[in-house]
């Protein structure tokens, strides 16, 4: 598909790296968590609010994107990375959901080995073309790794996923405490996923909190809880986005009021 503008060759670009203000991160200190299931439930929400949307799958170690959607694209990030193709021309619109995606290689761990100088031209390159969408979305890969940062640093706001699990709410500290340091004004918000009941998110919420007021002098806001749902397995294992197969489930509901949540308060 053509989008507009056009996004410009590897071998052209500004001297300062910009930031992408329409650009979401969806990040996790550990796999496990439901990130990119949030990344791709919240960009089917946003593009439900009339959002033109670009899902960008950024786990350069473990694309699934695409798979957990039952779509097989042309062409995926490893023909941009390989300089053979620009962003635009490796989008495809998930028809269903009304939203583009960039998919990542499924299968393939070899572009968690990028070199960080083309990582870079990638992540200005995405910059540039998040000019031709309303929402961007980045589905990173887990951990704190090099790639993972730069590619979070990019973004204007960044969305911390992490269940009650123990090593879940330890790693999406170490994730913050990394990032708040590197960027002490970026944008940092918590996503409860798989939470009991409302208010068991929201306690979990408070310790992560707690945890982050007492050593990191920095209080992260809460973006929203969303409760387990049965639905949410069902969807997945069978590659329909929840806000088709089951629009009405608790989960779905509480991904719109996230979605909702992100629009009315996104960074100027």
């Amino acid at each position: 598909m053509t989008l507009t503008p056009q996004a410009p060759t590897l071998a052209h670009r500004p001297s300062v790296r910009p930031k992408g203000r329409n650009m979401t991160a969806v990040a996790s200190g550990k796999g496990g968590v439901g990130k990119t299931w949030f990344s791709i439930t919240l960009s089917h929400a946003l593009a439900r609010k009339n959002q033109h949307t670009l899902l960008f799958d950024g786990d350069l170690g473990l694309a699934n994107v695409d798979i957990q959607l039952g779509l097989m694209p042309k062409q995926d990030l490893g023909g941009v990375i390989a300089g053979r193709l620009t962003l635009n021309q490796v989008a495809t619109n998930f028809t269903e959901g009304g939203f583009d995606v960039i998919a990542g290689r499924s299968g393939s761990g070899s572009l968690a080995n990028i070199p960080l100088s083309r990582l870079q031209l990638l992540t200005d390159d995405l910059v540039l073309l998040s000019g031709a969408y309303d929402r961007v979305i980045l589905d990173l890969g887990a951990g704190v790794e090099k790639t993972v940062r730069m590619l979070a640093e990019t973004a204007a706001t960044v969305l911390v996923v992490c269940t009650d699990e123990p090593t879940s709410l330890t790693d999406a500290y170490a994730f913050i405490k990394v990032m708040h340091m590197e960027r002490p004004g970026l944008d940092l918000r918590i996503v409860i996923n798989m939470a009991n009941s409302m208010r068991e998110g929201e306690r979990t919420f408070a310790t992560l909190k707690k945890a982050c007021e007492g050593f990191l002098k920095f209080s992260p806001p809460l973006a929203g809880v969303i409760r387990r749902d049965v639905k949410v397995r069902d969807s997945i294992r069978n590659q329909t986005p929840l806000l088709i197969r089951s629009p009405n489930s608790e989960a779905a509901q509480d991904v719109e009021a996230i979605a909702e949540q992100l629009i009315g308060s996104s960074p100027a």
